[in-house]
């Protein structure tokens, strides 16, 4: 359950990121042709207004198709008109007047050109796979013609459509974690136990909600700082509990700890004692924990570089799995948790890599001091740099989660 409830959580923000770029977007005067809950393909889509709204078939997130990302490119039409020509050679003349206005940077005489091209299809014979190619390089070529195509618009308004996603999990991050605190976030654990789960060694010694640990193997834990480092030092080695149990001492065990994703636990959870804040209090804290937060992310970054920076690193195998551990132990703690993720896929969509929000932004502002658009080929070539760095760091992090899950 709480592994469903984490799903959904880090689903609705990617979702929330996306409502941004699409809310923006519309405001600026880009009107987006998609918007989706979920990826497609579609099971279901309605269209109102010029824009497509679905439930997409991959259950993860969102997704918004804003028109016109890049310029429309002389290479673009042999892609997606070539098969089209083939079947169809009478239709070659029209590709080749929009590609002579694209090669001379001439957007009206493209767009003047375009009607004579649809109608070219529309009056040939052609298989399945080159008529969807075609149709899909009419629409594409519309899109990017368009008075509202991205890459047409004044730098302002595409650097607030971009930074609007991660914009949008910054406002997250400030309000989830700053609900906690009014709701009441959790303080310092204590020794006292709050729930033993069904099964785990702390089951099988005997431990009981409001048992209290003071000594393991004899040696007392003044607090719980010393009682989670004397089960994380026993190597799964046998453990004596002693706890105080309404008023009465008593020896629990011995009981050797479990290693479950890559920590000996014996399995309970501790009482964590609630602090409400004022509403301006509790995000006059979610600031400052964000703050603190943004603050190790940016010292954090150059130990990538290191293989004691690479062992930090997650996939979202492991945000799941963190944030599920938190929904079991209280629910403002998942709060917490769940703000500091969407904190940290802002910044990391803040990164000035392609393909991510914050290469779209320098480029953005590059092409604006530049007063032209860069060439495709750029993007192509920067997006390709971008992409690989990202899988790198996604299988990193994918091989440190089923590492730590499967106890190595």
């Amino acid at each position: 359950m709480n592994v469903a409830v984490s799903i959904v959580g880090l689903a609705l923000l990617i979702l929330l990121h996306e409502a941004g770029h699409f809310f923006v977007a519309r405001a600026v005067g880009m009107n987006p042709r998609r918007f989706y809950v979920g990826f497609p393909p579609a099971i279901v889509k309605v269209v109102r207004n010029g824009i497509e709204y679905g439930i997409g078939a991959i259950p993860l997130g969102g997704y918004v198709k804003i028109p016109g990302m890049h310029r429309p490119a002389p290479s673009d039409l042999d892609v997606l008109f070539g098969p089209a020509i083939q079947a169809q050679p009478q239709i070659f003349p029209k590709v080749a007047r929009v590609r002579r206005a694209l090669e001379a940077f001439d957007v009206a005489a493209a767009r003047e050109a375009l009607p004579a091209l649809e109608e070219a299809v529309d009056e040939a014979t052609l298989n399945m796979a080159a008529e969807r190619a075609a149709r899909r390089g009419l629409n594409e070529l519309k899109d990017g013609l368009g008075e509202d195509a991205y890459w047409r618009q004044r730098t302002w308004k595409r650097v607030a459509v971009i930074f609007a996603g991660p914009g949008m999990n910054i406002v997250l991050a400030l309000l989830l974690i700053a609900i906690a605190y009014m709701i009441g976030a959790p303080g310092t654990p204590t020794r006292t136990v709050r729930h033993v789960e069904p099964g785990k060694p702390a089951e099988l010694a005997g431990l009981r909600a409001g048992d209290e640990i003071v000594a393991i193997n004899g040696k007392p834990t003044p607090n719980f700082d010393a009682l989670s480092h004397a089960i994380r030092d026993s190597k799964g080695k046998p453990l004596k509990l002693t706890v105080l149990r309404d008023g009465m001492r008593l020896v629990l065990g011995p009981v050797s700890p479990l290693k479950e994703a890559g920590r000996y636990i014996l399995g309970f959870n501790p009482v964590l004692p609630n602090k409400r804040f004022s509403v301006w209090a509790a995000f006059g804290q979610s600031a400052h924990d964000n703050w603190v937060a943004t603050k190790g992310t940016a010292t954090f970054l150059p130990h990538l570089l290191t293989g004691a920076g690479r062992k930090d690193v997650s996939s979202p195998v492991g945000i799941v799995d963190i944030s599920s551990q938190a929904a079991g132990i209280t629910f403002t703690l998942f709060l917490q948790i769940l703000g500091l993720i969407s904190l940290s896929l802002a910044l990391l969509n803040l990164l000035p890599l392609l393909p991510l929000d914050g290469g779209h932004i320098l480029f953005s502002l590059i092409e604006g001091l530049r007063g032209r658009p860069v060439g495709r080929e750029i993007y192509e070539r920067v997006s390709a740099v971008g992409i690989s760095l990202f899988l790198i760091l996604f299988f990193i992090g994918l091989s440190n989660d089923i590492g730590r899950l499967g106890g190595g």
